[in-house]
């Protein structure tokens, strides 16, 4: 099982994979499969890797494995949140970490980031323009992060139980519709809550991450009136899929990997690239001041990064790549059917999620946490 996330960070006001750990019991993972406390040393490199669970999958890397006879260690986390307190408190020390873009300052500010050399970065020139310097990447003049993937956040719906004009006109409407009371589903975070709903109430792609207390209580009838007609919250993607494929409900809040799942399973389901904008999450790769053997370090970057694992993710997780050469080794028909006949005109539709000023993150939270508590 794949955990594709949205948020700016644990908890944060946004789309995270804030319960992540709860998914991963479901899948029959742990939330760490490895020792956090002890380093092993490994045969394929002495590498450790820390991420999120399913990109331990073997054709993530097979150049790295065909080096080093096999993969690095792995080590998984359930929220970034949780990956940043680990590493900063010094009890634990891997090599390269994978988190999304908006979280990489706040470890670089940290000191947990070491600067990358680009002239080792095989495929630093085969990135889609947008991402070369996406938030995250590049500070004070250094190339500190290599992108890797990105997705989207959107609504995953059934075609053949919502309105015709949701087919003909995507838009997260259908999210606050009352007649799919008691038949929807939302992604139980604040950040996700609280800047659709802003998008909802006319404000700009800029503003919802920056809303202030006025702001946020003119959009909290939103926020009700969809608390009152949702089905429920899910924290596990699992549920959406299993409640979609069961027609119990219509909409969903949800990821690329659901949908191609369910299509998968013969369920007729779209994926929307809503009129009010498609969120997009973008996570790669970066390594640590205390790296043992930077050789294995670039190699695993430049596997993850390599167009054969991006046309490996794209054709069977359903996520876009940062190599744009991946691209051209997926079938046409395939991208089709994903919606990535046009991956850069994608990518520059897409509202980047971003990193939260702390107070603002906190005065989210305390918005969603008073709607769903019936404030």
């Amino acid at each position: 099982m794949t955990l594709r996330h949205d948020f700016h960070g644990a908890g944060r006001a946004g789309l995270s994979r804030r319960d992540a750990a709860k998914a991963l019991a479901a899948a029959g993972v742990g939330a760490a499969t490895f020792s956090h406390g002890m380093r092993h040393a490994h045969a394929a490199g002495e590498l450790l890797h820390f991420g999120w669970s399913g990109y331990d999958d073997p054709s993530f890397m097979q150049a790295y494995i065909d080096k080093y006879g096999g993969p690095p260690e792995f080590s998984f986390w359930a929220s970034e949140d949780e990956a940043f307190q680990k590493i900063k408190t010094g009890g634990f020390k891997p090599d390269t970490s994978a988190p999304c873009t908006y979280e990489v300052r706040k470890w670089y500010d940290a000191g947990l980031v070491k600067e990358l050399d680009e002239s080792r970065l095989t495929n630093l020139g085969d990135m889609f323009e947008s991402l070369m310097t996406i938030e995250g990447s590049v500070v004070d003049g250094k190339r500190i992060y290599h992108p890797m993937d990105w997705g989207n956040s959107t609504v995953i719906y059934r075609t053949d139980l919502v309105d015709p004009e949701y087919n003909e006109q995507n838009s997260w409407g259908v999210m606050y519709d009352e007649r799919y009371a008691g038949r929807l589903a939302f992604y139980d975070t604040a950040g996700a809550v609280v800047e659709i709903a802003a998008l909802m109430a006319g404000f700009s792609r800029e503003e919802i991450f920056t809303l202030t207390e006025e702001q946020l209580a003119e959009i909290r009838p939103i926020i009700q009136k969809q608390r009152d007609i949702l089905r429920f919250y899910w924290s596990d993607v699992t549920e959406i899929d299993q409640a979609l494929a069961a027609g119990e409900i219509v909409a969903a809040y949800g990821w690329n990997e659901s949908y191609v799942r369910l299509k998968k399973e013969g369920v007729p389901v779209g994926l929307m690239v809503p009129k009010e904008g498609i969120f997009t999450w973008c996570c790669g790769l970066l390594m640590h001041p205390w790296v043992q053997n930077e050789d294995a370090a670039y190699d695993l970057i430049n596997a993850y990064t390599s167009p054969e694992t991006g046309a490996y993710e794209i054709a069977n997780w359903g996520y876009g790549h940062s190599n744009k050469k991946a691209f051209e080794q997926v079938d046409p028909a395939k991208l089709e059917e994903l919606g990535f006949t046009t991956p850069e005109a994608l990518l520059n539709a897409g509202i980047f999620f971003k990193a939260l000023d702390p107070a603002i993150e906190e005065s989210y939270i305390r918005l969603f946490e008073e709607v769903k508590a019936g404030a």
